[in-house]
């Protein structure tokens, strides 16, 4: 009962806090933006904590933050081989590939009125094709190591970055276009100096929504064949033996790198992209 209460008053001050934070006069302050979530999140966390210990849940189905985070303790050279194995080689390798090929291929398209009608359609299709279909296939192509996961990624993350690069290519007004012709620039001279930087917003749109998908992508694939390492490796084992709380760490492993991941792509987005009104809050 104590541990429930304790959820309970947590969760009220999280809120009250939250609350608070949200219409004080330093509301939009880099400070507060940052302490919001992190209340929200170390909210949870107790909460959940309450919860499990107070309604005595069985480890096997869920166990409490407290022992993920001892198990955590306990096996960080194991989580350690499996993020170098999952996120190093398999998404990040994958990422770089598959994003590289997207903005060349949206530029090659952006030339070409054939590759516009014809190569935008087979991607739609290949973008909606289920990755527990591609995965034993490229398992079977590339072998069991981190090259058939990357070759996964590569896919996954390849038509997010291709539309949203082809969309922003298209995003410089026709003004713009007509000026730069007026001053005799080439079909390249306009894509650098104008095109592609107006395109850069979408660009990274695509990147940062590439970024989830690498790493699920690099994970599910380990699911049909790996070696004895991964964190999909991992996972897929410790389920069949029933410790949970090593399937939990491998979990906040996996949800901190993407996360980590994600906000560097967004700083570097920051850097890149300061000049746009989204930029300025």
């Amino acid at each position: 009962m104590n541990w429930l209460i304790l959820a309970l008053v947590v969760w009220l001050g999280g809120w009250w806090a939250n609350v608070w934070l949200s219409h004080s006069a330093r509301a939009g302050t880099r400070g507060v933006r940052l302490l919001v979530p992190a209340i929200f999140g170390l909210s949870l966390l107790v909460i959940w904590q309450g919860l499990v210990r107070g309604l005595n849940v069985p480890q096997v189905i869920l166990p409490a933050p407290s022992d993920i985070a001892v198990k955590m303790s306990e096996s960080l050279p194991i989580l350690r081989e499996d993020f170098l194995q999952t996120f190093v080689k398999g998404a990040l390798s994958g990422y770089v590939m598959g994003c590289g090929a997207a903005v060349l291929t949206a530029v090659a398209i952006d030339r070409s009125v054939f590759l516009q009608r014809g190569l935008l359609p087979v991607g739609n299709f290949v973008a909606a094709l289920p990755i527990v279909g591609i995965a034993p296939i490229f398992v079977m192509w590339f072998g069991f190591d981190w090259q058939s996961k990357a070759a996964v990624v590569v896919v996954m993350v390849y038509f997010p970055v291709l539309v949203n690069t082809v969309e922003g290519l298209r995003a410089s007004e026709a003004m713009q276009r007509d000026l730069m012709a007026t001053w005799g620039a080439s079909y390249w001279q306009s894509l650098f100096k104008l095109r592609l930087p107006a395109a850069m917003p979408f660009i990274f749109n695509g990147l940062k929504i590439a970024t989830t998908l690498a790493l699920i992508g690099a994970i599910v694939a380990e699911f049909f064949g790996s070696p004895i390492r991964g964190m999909g490796f991992r996972i897929s084992t410790e389920v069949g033996r029933m410790n949970l709380d090593m399937v939990w760490a491998e979990i906040a492993v996996a949800a901190l790198a993407g996360s980590a991941f994600y906000g560097v792509v967004a700083v570097i987005e920051k850097a890149v992209t300061f000049w746009h009104p989204s930029q300025r809050v």
